[in-house]
């Protein structure tokens, strides 16, 4: 990344939008010296979370692109995404009356996208809307995304012959440490948006109920070698200070 281009262009779109560092700070949540610090090309000694909220707050979208000298990053990441897709749909089948469709696509009304697992209980007529999440890259834009789905719900059932009474959401992520730490630095966006921990999704799994909208990690060694157990659905843990009871 060349951070002093980063830095000039946030600068360049402040100053023609007419706003101070101040104002930036103010839009963005951080000190008006984390905007200078940005702006003089000083991206490596800011958290990137703080760059992106800068970066919303002047209407930028950041398009972060890895590549890998070990090879087809692209080949790496999608057989991981397979690995899990594969566990999740495993247990799934463990579980009474439930089917499923592996990557559903749709396009209502302009909105498109690709849905992971959409799965359904026909005895209780519930939709169960799968994402599964090897990286969390983007909390803010899960929470868009799942909301999306969950209003399009209905519509995107009905095109594969279902009728729901209840549109529920799940979403699945890989169970590391920097994952983890991802969620805890977001909690309280992510518990107000999916409020069940994988404790409650269990049982709710193998009898549904009202609606639901849930996030749990999901433990897995790797493409090949699944460790696929009872257990594995587990709940958000949130240190003491960043969460205050259940």
């Amino acid at each position: 990344m060349d951070d002093v281009h980063h830095g000039n262009t946030l600068r360049v779109i402040r100053v023609r939008k007419r706003l101070r560092q101040a104002d930036v700070a103010h839009r963005a949540g951080v000190g008006r010296e984390m905007v200078s610090r940005l702006e003089r090309g000083g991206l490596g000694r800011v958290p990137f979370d703080s760059f992106r909220s800068v970066a919303n707050a002047l209407g930028i979208r950041i398009d972060v692109r890895l590549t890998w000298l070990g090879g087809d990053l692209a080949r790496v990441t999608n057989a991981a995404h397979a690995a899990m897709h594969e566990s999740v749909v495993r247990y799934l089948a463990s579980l009474p009356g439930w089917t499923w469709r592996p990557e559903v696509s749709f396009s209502i009304y302009g909105e498109r996208g690709v849905i992971d697992i959409l799965a359904w209980h026909a005895a209780s007529r519930t939709l169960l809307i799968i994402e599964l999440k090897t990286t969390l890259v983007d909390p803010q834009d899960l929470v868009a995304t799942m909301h999306r789905r969950e209003r399009l719900g209905a519509k995107i059932a009905r095109e594969q012959g279902w009728a729901p009474s209840t549109t529920c959401s799940w979403v699945v992520v890989t169970d590391n440490t920097t994952n983890r730490r991802r969620l805890a630095r977001h909690v309280g966006l992510l518990r107000a948006a999916f409020p069940a921990d994988g404790r409650a999704m269990r049982p709710w799994l193998r009898a549904p109920q009202g609606r639901i909208s849930c996030l749990s990690f999901w433990s897995e060694v790797g493409p090949g070698t699944i460790r696929h157990e009872k257990g594995q659905v587990r709940r958000v843990r949130i240190p003491r200070e960043l969460g205050s009871g259940r």
